[in-house]
């Protein structure tokens, strides 16, 4: 899942950036609220993790602005504790959830993890399509209970795959929650991964929809 980094503390973001891609995530980071809203104005991520105290706009704006343009993506708000008002006011205009500073780094990836799992429409905390379980705390896969070994990528792709199952994912929204600015990505690398994971899980489980995309099928992937 494809992460929005606000925050201009070089230290602290640094730290979150590394421990946010450690747990799995793809991390692009921003330093100010105009580069937050011109991200957000041409990219699609899977939530935002928002510092308040930001120089050229601040979180406050930036949230108002995405919820102004009906922008739904989950946001999840840095604060320190002297700033209860903002807070207060974050969620007001629309912030999901929000964590005081200084916090420990698998709370923000667990607390992602509700962000993104209620966005879906879901409450429980592991995905299941058939046969095949996945478990995005622990980051690990299952089919017909027997441990499958996903390499990370592959890993992202499917999970992405089936937390959407049943609607076809575009290979341009695939590449986008996928890869960060900095990744260097292979013309047919999408292809490559499908290809390894039907070869690992089956090839009914992920349909090709031609001229379209992807989709993850709980008919497909029936046993």
């Amino acid at each position: 899942m494809r992460i929005l980094l606000v925050e201009d503390d070089r230290l602290l973001g640094d730290g979150v950036k590394a421990g946010l891609t450690q747990a799995g995530y793809a991390v692009d980071w921003v330093r100010d609220g105009e580069a937050a809203v011109a991200a957000l104005s041409t990219e699609t991520f899977a939530a935002v993790v928002l510092d308040l105290g930001l120089p050229k706009r601040d979180g406050l704006s930036v949230l108002k602005w995405m919820r102004g343009r009906h922008d739904a993506t989950p946001v999840l708000i840095l604060t320190a504790r002297d700033q209860l008002d903002d807070k207060v006011r974050g969620l007001d205009l629309g912030a999901d959830d929000y964590v005081l500073k200084p916090f420990d780094l698998d709370e923000i990836a667990a607390r992602l993890r509700a962000l993104v799992r209620r966005a879906h429409g879901r409450t429980e905390p592991v995905l299941i399509l058939g046969e095949i379980e996945l478990n995005p705390a622990a980051r690990t896969v299952t089919r017909n209970g027997e441990p499958v070994e996903l390499t990370p990528r592959e890993f992202d792709l499917l999970h992405l795959l089936l937390e959407n199952s049943g609607r076809v994912l575009a290979r341009r929204t695939l590449e986008e929650q996928l890869y960060t600015w900095q990744d260097a990505v292979d013309s047919n690398a999408l292809e490559v991964h499908i290809h390894h994971l039907r070869r690992k899980l089956g090839n009914e489980l992920i349909r090709t929809v031609r001229g379209v995309g992807y989709m993850a099928s709980a008919e497909a992937s029936a046993p």
